[in-house]
């Protein structure tokens, strides 16, 4: 039992760096350094490493070793598409299932300074948020799709913002649009606001992804 916890343990927290952009795309990693900085043994760490292959974020390239797997542009546009059929829909159709506390949690959030706190606070909040409207459908499909995209749509979000210090604060403001409308209960609002807010992550996400050639294939 002791063991499994371990590869568990081994497992969260490389993925964790790789999605938060700790490990950037197209990163060597060092199984040896990767044991010593999960303070874990081999078998934790290959285990873990397997499944983060399977997940599609990591590569083992044979003679070279261990690969934070890349973005694409043709991925970047996946994900999108995938948003923008479910989010704005799940808002229109479901939003009224969220709790106005709720609403009025995630408002106060947004309206804070961008400067204040740190960038994976913001990030957790974020996730949550979309999240939030995704599990409001109580449909194990879309939670199932969502889930595929997490993990790379974590990457462009922090990728995004990393690049231009002014998208945390257009996010802000994109993202207190659609609690505003939701708080109004004008859900046809509400979801135009979250398309909007797509249109314009998926730009950042392209500006991103293009400027730093080297995370791309």
């Amino acid at each position: 039992m002791a063991k499994e916890t371990l590869k568990q343990q081994a497992y969260h927290i490389i993925k964790d760096k790789i999605i938060s952009c700790e490990y950037l795309p197209n990163t060597l990693l060092n199984e040896e350094k990767l044991r010593e900085e999960v303070h874990a043994s081999r078998t934790p760490v290959r285990d873990a490493l397997s499944r983060l292959e399977q997940e599609k974020l990591i590569q083992i390239l044979p003679k070279k070793g261990i690969m934070v797997s890349p973005l694409s542009i043709r991925e970047i546009n996946m994900i999108y598409e995938a948003r923008m059929l479910m989010e704005p829909y799940a808002v229109e159709h479901y939003g009224d299932r969220i709790m106005g506390q709720r609403l009025a949690y995630y408002h106060g959030m947004f309206q804070g300074d961008s400067r204040q706190g740190s960038m994976r606070a913001f990030y957790e909040v974020d996730n949550e948020f979309h999240q939030e409207f995704i599990d409001a459908t109580e449909n194990d499909y879309f939670r199932n799709m969502y889930e595929r995209i997490f993990n790379q749509n974590c990457r462009l979000r922090i990728l995004s913002g990393v690049k231009s210090e002014t998208r945390i604060a257009e996010t802000r403001v994109e993202h207190c649009k659609i609690v505003e409308s939701c708080m109004k209960k004008d859900w046809g609002q509400a979801a135009a606001a979250m398309r909007e807010h797509l249109v314009c992550s998926k730009r950042a996400s392209f500006e991103a992804i293009l400027e730093k050639q080297d995370m791309m294939i």
